[in-house]
């Protein structure tokens, strides 16, 4: 866990007081720990063990300039699945060469972006897809490198996590299915403005045991293997889906991932093959808290509800994916512990972050854990409530805020389409 209490018992993340930022930004706010961030970068890289590799991060799990600056800053490269996402990698320092670009439905104007930057890989996901890179790249008198990404159809069972985030198993969307891999291979072969520099696979998030990667990984040794003597592959790509521990648990650490896949490839004969993985979650989610005020107590019977500014507009895994997130006072606490649904203000019966054991009284501020992934990149601004603020803190100070919008911004916003 990222937070911990100070001598005066208050809590604390990346150094910082959280009733001071509370103070300094107001609530409902997401705070993020970039030191932290930048250790998990490095301990990531050192699994590697000076092997060729790329750690590219998984911008969708946090797009907050600063999160990306500091991956950067790490010599990280970045996982992107939209436009706006390369360009935001690429404004951030990340060099062209050290992005790869995944996506099942990358449009025309987001695949002419990728062509002109000439990044590492356009992944490609269908044999469908390959035609459309093609006549892009043609249109930009460029060659553009290439990856397939393979779906490798490894059974939800096997893959053991929810399955809104299991990519991996033969009724997904992503990836180019097995008994399609020829057909999508020699497609890719066969035009010239396109050049294959990799094989990817991806098969979900928030693995909390090795053994499913792995047999993702090694069906992707075993594809390059078949295709090594007519495509000389430049890296293999085995994804990312690193787990955290959410208050359930993980055993694992994300370099113990790499450590395990390296084997796999050295077993497999690409000794020497650049790896490449897209770690996102695991960079970022333990290194951030959405902070919250309690609105009002209710006590319904046996029931004790406690009634936060923060909602599933600002949080939306609990409703999306049924997670639970460790809630904590931020004040030091000062009486028993109780159970107590904590809720949101949003109009929906869904907007429930669980049951909780926290004081009976004695705090008015709450830090929700492990909530710097997937948190603001899925915020949304549902019955008319701004966006959460964020703020950034580095060596045991705040080093950036981006504040909370008015509320009044929404208004004027609805207001003004279609005012003459």
């Amino acid at each position: 866990m990222a937070t911990s209490r100070d001598a005066r018992g208050r809590l604390v993340l990346g150094g910082v007081a959280l009733e001071e930022v509370a103070a300094l930004a107001g609530t409902p706010t997401y705070v993020y720990d970039l030191g932290a961030v930048r250790a998990g970068v490095r301990e990531i890289t050192a699994a590697f063990g000076g092997d060729p590799h790329l750690v590219a991060y998984a911008v969708k799990a946090n797009s907050a300039g600063p999160v990306v600056r500091a991956v950067a800053a790490e010599g990280a490269g970045a996982d992107v699945v939209s436009g706006p996402e390369l360009a935001l990698a690429l404004g951030a320092g990340i060099s062209p060469d050290r992005i790869v670009y995944s996506g099942v439905a990358k449009t025309d104007a987001e695949l002419d972006l990728a062509v002109a930057a000439q990044i590492r890989g356009v992944q490609i996901e269908s044999v469908e897809e390959v035609e459309r890179v093609a006549a892009r790249a043609r249109a930009a008198s460029r060659r553009v490198k290439v990856a397939i990404r393979v779906n490798p159809e490894v059974d939800l069972e096997t893959l053991a996590t929810h399955q809104g985030i299991a990519t991996g198993h033969d009724d997904a969307k992503f990836g180019v299915a097995l008994s399609d891999f020829g057909r999508a291979f020699s497609a890719v072969l066969a035009q010239p403005e396109l050049e294959l520099v990799g094989l990817t696979t991806h098969v979900g998030s928030q693995f909390t045991q090795i053994e499913p990667y792995v047999v993702a990984a090694r069906r992707l040794f075993e594809l390059a293997a078949e295709v090594a003597s007519r495509a000389p592959l430049s890296y293999l790509d085995t994804g990312g889906g690193f787990g955290i521990d959410y208050g359930q648990g993980c055993p694992v650490a994300p370099a113990d991932f790499v450590r395990a896949v390296r084997a796999e490839r050295d077993r497999a004969g690409f000794g020497g093959m650049t790896l490449v993985c897209e770690p996102g979650r695991s960079l970022v989610a333990s290194h951030g808290v959405l902070l919250s005020r309690v609105v009002q107590r209710k006590v319904s019977g046996e029931r004790r509800w406690l009634m936060i500014d923060a909602g599933m507009n600002d949080l939306v895994r609990p409703a999306m994916y049924q997670a639970r997130h460790r809630i904590v006072p931020v004040e030091p606490p000062a009486a028993p512990s109780v159970g107590q649904r904590v809720v949101g203000p949003v109009c929906e019966s869904s907007d429930d972050f669980g049951s909780c054991a926290l004081p009976e009284r004695g705090f008015e501020l709450v830090a929700i854990l492990d909530a710097g992934a997937y948190g603001y990149t899925m915020a949304s601004a549902y019955n008319g409530r701004a966006l959460p603020a964020e703020v950034f803190v580095e060596d045991g100070k705040v080093a950036f805020v981006r504040p909370r919008a008015a509320a009044s911004a929404w208004v004027e916003e609805r207001l003004a389409a279609g005012r003459a």
